[in-house]
């Protein structure tokens, strides 16, 4: 992870994961061969097999990398915030925007082909998941308690929040009419109001 977790550089994936990640994104897992990652990746059939021993595996270290990558950034939002619950959220809710705008195609596959994994592999990921989620809410359920936030559901308000970051990878185009700083700016002011965020609570650190 970069020094700081607002920033996203290169991934670390190699050649066949990435011409994995690029075919899962544009034909789906179950419309995508091993021969077309194959094909992408400059490899034989052979050769990819190499590298790993199915699609199936594939598709668990593609998902893998991203979601190791999302709760890397979260968990180091949240201890980068100014201590308050509503700035926890604060941070932790603009990691998950930037993650999305910054690896749209990552995230992207790892929402729409969690369904194709094997039960025992997408429990790992759904794990990942959920202890997203419960970052969200606990900053929420904590903001309740300080005075910050009145939401009487904080555990479904993190899903609510989770969801719309998430919709970002489904829309965003890099040189679109929205800059990304807008982006996360406006989509930071809808899961405050998601989140019952009062106008009196205390300003995040900047």
């Amino acid at each position: 992870m970069a020094a700081d977790w607002r920033e996203f550089g290169d991934d670390t994936l190699n050649a066949p994961l990435r011409a994995a990640l690029e075919c899962f994104a544009a034909h789906g897992y179950h419309g995508t061969s091993i021969r077309m990652v194959a094909d992408v990746a400059g490899l034989s059939v052979p050769g990819l097999y190499h590298h790993h021993r199915s699609k199936q595996e594939l598709l668990n270290k593609v998902v893998g990398a991203a979601m190791d990558e999302l709760l890397a950034h979260t968990r180091a939002a949240a201890e980068d915030s100014d201590g308050t619950p509503a700035g926890r959220f604060d941070n932790i809710v603009t990691a998950l925007i930037l993650f999305h705008l910054s690896r749209r195609q990552h995230a992207f596959v790892a929402s729409t082909e969690m369904r194709s994994m094997n039960p025992e592999v997408r429990a790992v990921h759904v794990a990942s998941r959920d202890e997203e989620q419960e970052m969200i809410s606990s900053a929420i359920a904590e903001g309740n308690e300080s005075g910050e936030f009145d939401c009487p559901s904080p555990v479904d308000a993190a899903r609510a929040v989770s969801s719309l970051c998430v919709s970002i990878a489904n829309w965003y185009r890099p040189g679109g009419a929205l800059d990304p700083n807008d982006i996360v700016a406006q989509y930071l002011g809808f899961c405050r109001s998601i989140a019952g965020r009062l106008d009196d609570a205390p300003a995040p650190r900047g």
